[in-house]
C-alpha cells in the first residue's frame, strides 16, 4: 500500500498567506508585461492577496538569477516566479542566456528549498512568443502563478510530513 502526500484545506490557506515574488525582465516588454499581467491574475484568483505579490523588475533575462536570489534569500518570500523573453537572433547568443538563467534559477531552487517557476520563454519568433503570452497557447505566466502555487502548498504538506 503506498501513501500520497496531499495539502490540506489548513496547508492551503497557510500557503495562500505566503509573500510571492514575480521578477520579471524588461527586454522585449510587450511579451513579458503580458507574461506577469497574466501571473498577477492567477496569484490572486488562486487566493494571494495582492499585497504580498512584490514585482521586481529587471533590465533582460540574465538579470533574472540575480534578482531571484535576493529575493529567495529573504525570510518572507515563499517563491518567485522568474519571467522573461529570449527571441532567437542571427547568433547564438539566445542558447547561452538560456542555458545559463534556467540552470541558475534551477540550483537557486535547490539551495534555497524554495519554489521558483521558470517562466523564460526561449522562443524562435516574436510571434511564437505572443503566442506564449496571452495568444492561442496561453499564457506562460499564468502557468508558471499555477505550478507555484501548486508547489507552496505541497511544500506545507511535505514540512507536515514525518514518517
Amino acid at each position: 500500500m503506498h501513501k500520497e502526500i496531499q495539502p490540506s484545506q489548513e496547508q492551503i490557506e497557510s500557503a495562500n498567506s505566503s509573500s510571492v515574488a514575480i521578477v520579471v525582465s524588461q527586454y522585449n516588454e510587450q511579451i513579458t508585461g503580458k507574461l506577469c499581467q497574466g501571473a498577477v491574475e492567477s496569484l490572486v484568483c488562486g487566493g494571494i492577496a495582492r499585497e504580498n505579490i512584490i514585482i521586481v523588475r529587471v533590465p533582460g533575462a540574465w538579470e533574472l538569477p540575480f534578482a531571484t536570489q535576493r529575493l529567495v534569500s529573504a525570510r518572507s518570500v515563499a517563491g518567485v516566479i522568474a519571467l522573461g523573453a529570449v527571441i532567437k537572433g542571427e547568433t547564438t547568443h539566445d542558447q547561452h542566456i538560456n542555458r545559463a538563467v534556467s540552470s541558475a534559477l534551477m540550483q537557486l531552487s535547490l539551495d534555497h528549498n524554495k519554489p521558483i517557476a521558470f517562466g523564460l520563454l526561449t522562443v524562435n519568433t516574436l510571434e511564437q512568443a505572443l503566442h506564449r503570452s496571452g495568444g492561442n497557447k496561453g499564457n506562460k505566466g499564468q502557468e508558471c502563478a499555477e505550478a507555484l502555487l501548486a508547489c507552496l502548498r505541497l511544500g506545507r504538506a511535505l514540512d507536515g510530513f514525518d514518517e
